[in-house]
Formats: C-alpha cells, sequence, structure tokens
C-alpha cells in the first residue's frame, strides 16, 4: 500500500499539476464526471472537474468545496446564489436542492465528505477571503524549527456529524518537523507561498492561488517565509 502524500490539485497559472488523476465519480448519485486524486475508505476525496453547461440536483448528496480556477461557476439554491470566479470558493452542503450554471471549459478543484449521515444542513456558504478572523492555536511548540507563529482562524461552515470544519487560517511565517498529517486537509492559498517536505525529500511549492490536498497520515514539513492566508477544509 502507498503511502499517502500531499498532492497539488490545481496551480493559479493553469499549468499542469504533476499529480496522478483518475477519471470517475463519487457514486451513484454523483453529477460530474470527476478527475479524482484521492478517495480513501473514510469517505474524504479531491481531485478536480471540468465541466461547463446546466445541472439540476435536487439533493446534492454530499458536503462539497469546490474552488474555481478557470472559468466561472454559478451555484442557485432555494435560498441563494452565489457566482464563483477564479479564486473563489464555497461550501454545497449535503442536501441542497442545487442548480449549477458552469462558464464551458470550467475547472474547478473539490474536496468532498461521502459519508452518509441521518442529519443534513442544506444550504450554501462562500467562503470570502477577507473573512475577519479570531486567534487560533499555533503548531505544538515540540514540532516547531523556529518561534512559534501568530494563528488566526475562523469557521465559516461546521457540520457536526462528521466533524467537518470548513474556513479562513493565516498565518506569520514559521517553519516545522515533518510529521503525520493529523487530518485530512485542502488547502487553497489567497496570500503567500508555503513550501511542503514530503515523505521521499522531495519539496511542493504552494504559492497564491494554488490549491493542495494533505491525506490524513501524510508525512509533510512545512516552511514559509512570507505571510500566508488559506482556506481550510479539514476532518
Amino acid at each position: 500500500m502507498l503511502e499517502p502524500t500531499a498532492m497539488l490539485l490545481a496551480r493559479a497559472d493553469g499549468s499542469p499539476a504533476s499529480t496522478s488523476f483518475k477519471p470517475g465519480s463519487l457514486g451513484a448519485n454523483d453529477p460530474f464526471d470527476r478527475l479524482i486524486a484521492y478517495a480513501g475508505v473514510d469517505g474524504m476525496a479531491a481531485g478536480v472537474v471540468r465541466a461547463g453547461g446546466r445541472i439540476s440536483v435536487e439533493e446534492y448528496p454530499f458536503s462539497e468545496t469546490i474552488v474555481v480556477h478557470a472559468g466561472a461557476v454559478t451555484l442557485r439554491s432555494q435560498a441563494q446564489t452565489l457566482r464563483l470566479n477564479p479564486g473563489e470558493s464555497a461550501v454545497i452542503a449535503r442536501g441542497t436542492a442545487l442548480e449549477i450554471d458552469a462558464q464551458p471549459a470550467s475547472l474547478w478543484a473539490f474536496c468532498a465528505d461521502t459519508q452518509s449521515v441521518e442529519a443534513n444542513q442544506p444550504g450554501l456558504t462562500a467562503l470570502p477571503a477577507p473573512t475577519l478572523l479570531a486567534p487560533s492555536a499555533a503548531p505544538d511548540e515540540e514540532i516547531l524549527l523556529s518561534p512559534a507563529p501568530q494563528c488566526r482562524s475562523h469557521n465559516l461552515f461546521v457540520e457536526q456529524a462528521t466533524n467537518l470544519r470548513i474556513g479562513i487560517w493565516d498565518s506569520t511565517p514559521y517553519t516545522r518537523k515533518s510529521r503525520p498529517h493529523k487530518l485530512h486537509e485542502l488547502m487553497h492559498l489567497l496570500e503567500g507561498s508555503v513550501t511542503l517536505q514530503l515523505a521521499d525529500g522531495t519539496e511542493l511549492i504552494v504559492g497564491t492561488g494554488d490549491t493542495v490536498f494533505v491525506p490524513l497520515e501524510a508525512p509533510c514539513a512545512w516552511k514559509s517565509s512570507v505571510y500566508v492566508r488559506k482556506v481550510y477544509v479539514v476532518r
């Protein structure tokens, strides 16, 4: 069995990601043909979708975050309409009655929780970059290779049934040792740049506008020399 590793899903400049994707779907009710980078037995999945046109879904089957990288995607629920341009992101909660209108050749990265849960929280949640943040915990002192950073965050979407948390985080620069990642995490960098060192010693540079997925237990070190602000999806 291959060791889990961080995987780049999409670059801001549109250049191809080196990640291996497999075409497929996330289940019988999945409205999209996807390019899947990761699909865990615990129901967490990540990858990209290339699509255009209009799709209607009576009950969206997953709780899913999308980050638009090309084109534009409009999400319409009974309560609201969100238009997402490149660099913008939103959460579609499971159970949402939804119309999706994508410009031709649109591309978005996704992170979906496909577990079956009894209680749904239908709706759409925008993830705006200028979200007001509050102080949050820094990395554990024993793994830091630099002074402790100042970190802030804000959960914009929480699904209690699955402990899925989605929001905005920022931090001053810091460096930490490699350790197995404690959670599944999608990161979309809104500002700054970070170097992730993988288990084999190779470095993955994630810049502003890039989207990366780090699976649970994937060995990963972090080095940032500038301020970083990101969208996160963790479970």
